[in-house]
């Protein structure tokens, strides 16, 4: 629940950031020379790029999201078996030894989004985040039935 709240809270701040930027870029076109409509154009172009990249997380988080609830509904969620450090850290060889299964379980099952999506859990859990994001999209695409790239 609080990391649902943080995201809102990055979200709305981030809203508010595009509509200030974007009310300059706004006020500059309006000023009406050839430099300020150039720079108020410039300055337009940055929420739009925001608020696409805002717009495809929220969706790829609520697409995640949904998965995990229906693999948890089915008894699928990967049980949390990480050694932790005294301060609560994942013991890195513990990840490492859980991410060897998930991997093994994904290459003998390619076309089944719930490994990928177990997959994706491992490699955030062994703090590889781009990986991860890239394994929970296959689980996604997978899951919606669209093809992949291997």
């Amino acid at each position: 629940m609080r990391a649902k709240i943080s995201y809102a809270l990055t979200a709305a701040v981030l809203l508010f950031y595009f509509v200030l930027v974007g009310s300059r870029g706004v006020m500059l076109i309006q000023t009406g020379t050839v430099l300020t409509v150039t720079f108020g154009v410039a300055v337009l172009i940055l929420p739009v790029i925001g608020l696409w990249f805002l717009w495809k997380n929220t969706q790829f988080v609520r697409r995640a999201n949904a998965l995990a609830a229906e693999l948890d509904a089915e008894g699928g969620l990967p049980v949390d078996e990480l050694k932790r450090t005294p301060g609560g850290r994942i013991d890195r060889d513990s990840a490492d030894e859980v991410f060897a299964k998930r991997k093994a379980e994904t290459e003998a099952a390619p076309d089944d989004w719930r490994s990928w999506f177990r997959l994706a859990v491992a490699y955030h859990d062994a703090r590889d985040t781009p990986r991860a994001r890239k394994a929970m999209q296959r689980a996604i695409a997978l899951h919606d039935g669209k093809p992949t790239a291997a």
